[in-house]
C-alpha cells in the first residue's frame, strides 16, 4: 500500500519519465527548486498562483509527554510552515472523485 509518501528521487523519476531528460538533470531540478521555495518561503510568505500559498507559523513553546515513559518535557517554541491549497487545485482535487 503506497501511503503518498514521496522523497525528492521519486519526484525526479516521474519526470524523467515524462519528459525524456536524465535523471541526473532532473534530480538537479528538484533540488533547485526545493531550494527556491526554502529560500522564498523564509524572506516572506510564498504566493504561488493558481498553486497555494506557504505562510510561516509560530508556535510557541508548551509540555509535552512521552507517551511510552509518561515524562513530561518541553517542546521549544520553532517556526512551521502551512499550505493553503487554492481554489483552483481543490476544484481538481473534489472534481476527480
Amino acid at each position: 500500500m503506497n501511503r503518498g509518501n514521496y522523497k525528492k528521487i521519486d519526484i525526479a523519476k516521474k519526470i524523467s519519465n515524462r519528459t525524456g531528460y536524465p535523471l541526473s538533470f532532473t534530480k538537479k531540478i528538484v533540488t533547485y527548486l526545493t531550494e527556491s521555495l526554502i529560500e522564498c518561503i523564509k524572506n516572506d510568505n510564498l504566493i504561488l498562483k493558481n498553486i497555494g500559498s506557504f505562510t510561516i507559523i509560530q508556535k510557541k513553546e508548551r509540555m509535552g509527554r512521552n507517551p511510552k515513559t509518561n515524562e513530561n518535557f518541553i517542546i521549544t517554541q520553532r517556526k512551521s510552515i502551512s499550505f493553503h491549497p487554492s481554489k483552483n487545485i481543490l476544484r481538481k482535487l473534489n472534481a476527480s472523485e
